[in-house]
């Protein structure tokens, strides 16, 4: 059987119009400990602890009943086999699981599980080159043609425009022999260098500086010159510089010819192809009616061969470590003072609508959240953390995209930063 993946994960979150979507409502609290609750028609269940806290923001309230009922109507209506939600706020820690990692099966999911986080990765890669800024081994305002002289224009396109998807850099996600060849040879190991040959072929969005539009490139080229600098490959260098020192034992970054997930991991699934939605990220409107019927089956997808993501989007992870990694990716754990503020203040607007996400040295900001969402064929993860209010949140979704185009996590987690913060 071919094993299909769809254009619309490469782009929207290792692509990354999610990120740019992600619009999510004002800030407030007030956290209450709910019971456990279950929904055996959801097949959905929750768990609460309590924690003492206090904190300035007054947020709304939320229990764990209610954290189920967005998470199960939200996997109900976008067809979601299985997904995991973390809550923490100072008053409770909230868990939600809903259904089985595996259609047809009933073994429920679970926060330790692994799941490909698409676009998170991107956090890492940003990591790792602010590290290297600080050790003195690059610096932002250097061009990429420095370490590459193979890329179009790049004496004028810096490591900061890498960055902060402002080079112009053409996305080769979003070229037809990507997402063709993925449809045809799902298994295909790709290189760094096959994947910055099909970006160079076409023609730069705008001149650097002068725009912003996400690309997967940027990350890509960014990886390489993490390797280039450090002597290593991105594997050893994420283990030894992130992994490690955050206490991330769930966390990974497989090598190229890899397309497995460590145990215990759920199946990921997909409506459609690559090719189906090249040019829109919701399928045709027969196949989503189809998909609606049950006479269109989504597709397991969990072995694809992630290389085509690399640098921008192959990491793996459990919900667990996310919570962990955010929280030392917001807090700056990993890079001193100064940094962690340039890093903070390089965030900016990713479009003109009022309350557009903001992006900048490899990190989002979504509403009052720090931190980032991932996409790949199968998976959907959103990560954030609001250390002013002393919020976490982390959603992950076994089914992405869904077949109307929406991200399945990204929309709960709208949803549930919606609840939580008052308009």
């Amino acid at each position: 059987m071919r094993t299909a993946s769809r254009r619309v994960p490469i782009v929207r979150l290792v692509g990354g119009a999610a990120v740019a979507a992600l619009v999510l409502a004002g800030c407030s609290s007030n956290e209450s400990t709910g019971p456990s609750t279950e929904s055996s028609a959801e097949n959905a269940t929750a768990t609460s602890t309590s924690t003492a806290a206090v904190t300035t923001v007054a947020l709304n309230e939320i229990d764990a009943t209610a954290l189920n009922g967005v998470v199960a109507r939200v996997a109900k209506d976008l067809q979601v086999p299985g997904a995991v939600a973390i809550l923490k706020t100072p008053d409770s820690n909230l868990t939600v699981t809903y259904g089985t990692g595996t259609i047809g099966q009933s073994a429920p999911v679970d926060t330790a599980e692994h799941v490909r986080i698409g676009s998170n990765t991107k956090t890492m890669t940003g990591t790792v080159i602010l590290q290297l800024v600080q050790e003195g081994k690059l610096a932002l305002a250097d061009p990429i043609s420095k370490y590459r002289p193979d890329v179009p224009n790049g004496e004028n396109i810096t490591i900061e425009q890498l960055l902060n998807m402002r080079s112009g850099l053409f996305n080769y996600s979003e070229t037809p022999q990507l997402n063709q060849t993925l449809d045809d040879d799902p298994g295909k190991q790709w290189t760094p260098d096959e994947l910055l040959a099909l970006a160079f072929a076409n023609p730069p969005y705008f001149p650097p500086g002068e725009g912003y539009h996400y690309s997967n490139t940027n990350t890509v080229l960014l990886g390489l010159v993490a390797e280039d600098l450090d002597g290593k490959p991105l594997q050893k260098i994420f283990q030894a510089r992130l992994f490690g020192p955050a206490g991330l034992t769930g966390t990974s970054f497989p090598d190229a010819a890899d397309s497995s997930i460590p145990a215990r991991y759920p199946q990921g699934y997909v409506f459609g192809t690559n090719m189906d939605t090249l040019t829109d990220p919701a399928l045709p409107e027969d196949m989503q009616a189809a998909a609606k019927d049950g006479t269109l089956q989504p597709a397991d997808v969990t072995d694809v061969n992630p290389s085509w993501a690399w640098a921008a989007g192959a990491g793996i992870s459990t919900a667990d470590d996310l919570v962990t990694w955010v929280q030392a990716l917001a807090g700056g754990q990993l890079l001193n003072k100064d940094m962690q503020a340039q890093r903070l203040a390089s965030l900016q607007p990713t479009g003109p609508e009022p309350g557009s996400a903001e992006y900048g040295w490899g990190i989002a900001k979504m509403g009052p959240m720090l931190g980032h969402t991932g996409e790949m064929p199968g998976f959907n993860s959103f990560m954030g953390h609001d250390p002013d209010a002393k919020v976490t949140l982390v959603v992950w979704t076994n089914l992405a995209p869904a077949a109307n185009g929406q991200d399945p996590a990204t929309t709960m987690a709208k949803e549930i930063i919606g609840k939580l913060y008052p308009a």
